[in-house]
């Protein structure tokens, strides 16, 4: 028989955009927490620059190890087209060119910026509650949502990052609950802190589970929420970097066992 609850699903609608590059200047750079530099980017381009989702992705196009330039994803953490303004949080690790570049980024540099090509927005009038969960590469995309989301809506954050000092606060209308895992940046590959935490948690069955971290990591924890018997139509789980591999992100896990 089929499961009532499946008219009530929620569903995905893909928006398209109109593909631009944008050459764009640094405006402003801060780093936000240790390992984590927030870049603002500013151009008349922008005026255009559309983005219907918070964990939406664009392409910025920096030098790479030999001078050429490569595009590495990024999420819009927020942006103004009134004011011509796009704002791009970039982790600070040893290995990647875009973090390279982020790190001695100056006022009145100038980059390309591409996209995003298109959203997917999450819709249903039967989400009740939300979970996020994910690493320092998901948080632009979890920070984003958290302060979009409308009044007193229930959202329940699961972030690892390195430390006390890697924590952030957000700007919201939400009744948020955070909570923070800390581990250090050599086990970002390793699930089990996140499985050991989502054990300890109850997952109602109209809350839209939302996971991006290292592919595999993001794979075992949508595994194991599906094992306790949540819809998978009620989950998006994605790759956003995958462990030894550059530019290895894996987009849409959904067909994933």
């Amino acid at each position: 028989m089929e499961d009532p609850r499946a008219s009530n699903d929620p569903t995905i609608r893909r928006v398209r955009h109109e593909m631009m590059r944008r050459e764009l200047t640094v405006s402003a750079v801060e780093r936000i927490t240790p390992a984590m530099v927030r870049v603002t980017l500013s151009g008349a381009s922008l005026a255009s620059f559309a983005s219907a989702s918070p964990d939406d992705h664009l392409k910025v196009f920096v030098p790479g190890a030999d001078g050429e330039p490569v595009g590495r994803d990024y999420t819009p953490r927020h942006f103004d087209t009134e004011a011509g303004a796009l704002v791009i949080d970039f982790v600070d690790h040893d290995a990647g060119p875009a973090a390279a570049w982020a790190r001695t980024a100056r006022a009145g540099d100038t980059v390309l910026v591409g996209g995003p090509r298109g959203s997917a927005v999450i819709e249903g009038d039967a989400i009740a509650r939300w979970l996020l969960i994910g690493d320092e590469t998901a948080l632009p995309a979890i920070g984003r949502r958290i302060e979009e989301f409308g009044p007193g809506t229930p959202v329940t954050s699961l972030v690892a990052v390195a430390g006390p000092a890697e924590e952030q606060t957000f700007a919201t209308a939400a009744r948020l609950t955070a909570r923070w895992l800390h581990r250090d940046p050599g086990a970002a590959a390793d699930p089990a802190p996140y499985l050991a935490a989502l054990e300890t948690m109850e997952i109602a069955h109209d809350t839209f589970v939302w996971v991006a971290a290292e592919a595999e990591v993001a794979r075992a924890i949508r595994r194991h929420i599906l094992e306790r018997g949540h819809r998978k139509t009620w989950m998006k789980a994605s790759g956003y970097w995958a462990a030894g591999r550059a530019d290895g992100a894996v987009k849409n896990l959904e067909d994933a066992a």
